[in-house]
């Protein structure tokens, strides 16, 4: 009598389906390119719809996992960190944006009364200073004698120049520039044909 042992046939076991999140992917990726323009002075402007779209794509993916309807939840949650992040570098880059638009704006606007003045034991000096008028010339005063002053009004944002310049005979002279009653430059030289520049205010 012949025993047959039956055989066991061994199948493959199945193998695990992927992780599925289509908007996770989606809000994660969006919100990533969101994020690297977001700190890109002008480009920036790009980003704001990159990743309020991407966070709003994350949250959605987030709620189908919990759902049971996708299975990828660490990318949707990695979606949402990053839109997050890329939205608040693009807020802190409109309030620094706006708060420097407002600076400009304000001096622009902004009256200043400027007072340039020589002292010294030189007897004569020849002075350059800004006008600040329209055409933003400068003016020149040759053999003025020496203590010098003069008051000039200007508005917007100051860009001056004013020199002093001794000559033949020499001495010391002193500029000072006084701009809203604070000084803002002072120079001093000495000898034949000295200069003492008080520039750049």
């Amino acid at each position: 009598m012949t025993d047959y042992t039956p055989i066991q046939q061994q199948y493959p076991a199945p193998q695990a389906a992927p992780p599925r999140n289509g908007l996770g992917t989606a809000g994660f990726v969006l919100g990533l390119v969101g994020l690297v323009f977001s700190p890109i002075p002008i480009v920036g402007v790009i980003a704001w719809p990159l990743v309020v779209l991407g966070l709003i794509l994350s949250a959605v993916g987030l709620a189908r996992v919990r759902a049971g309807k996708a299975t990828n939840k660490g990318l949707s949650i990695a979606g949402i960190v990053v839109s997050v992040l890329g939205l608040v570098v693009s807020i802190l880059w409109v309030v620094v944006l706006g708060k420097a638009i407002g600076d400009v704006n304000e001096q622009a606007t902004q009256h200043h009364t400027i007072v340039y003045s020589v002292t010294g034991d030189a007897k004569t000096a020849d002075v350059d200073y800004s006008t600040f008028d329209q055409a933003g010339s400068v003016k020149t005063e040759t053999g003025a004698t020496v203590p010098w002053t003069k008051t000039v009004e200007a508005t917007g944002v100051l860009i001056g120049a004013f020199t002093v310049s001794t000559g033949e005979a020499g001495g010391t002279v002193t500029c000072k520039v006084v701009v809203d009653g604070q000084e803002v430059k002072t120079a001093t030289a000495s000898g034949e044909f000295a200069l003492a520049s008080c520039s750049g205010f």
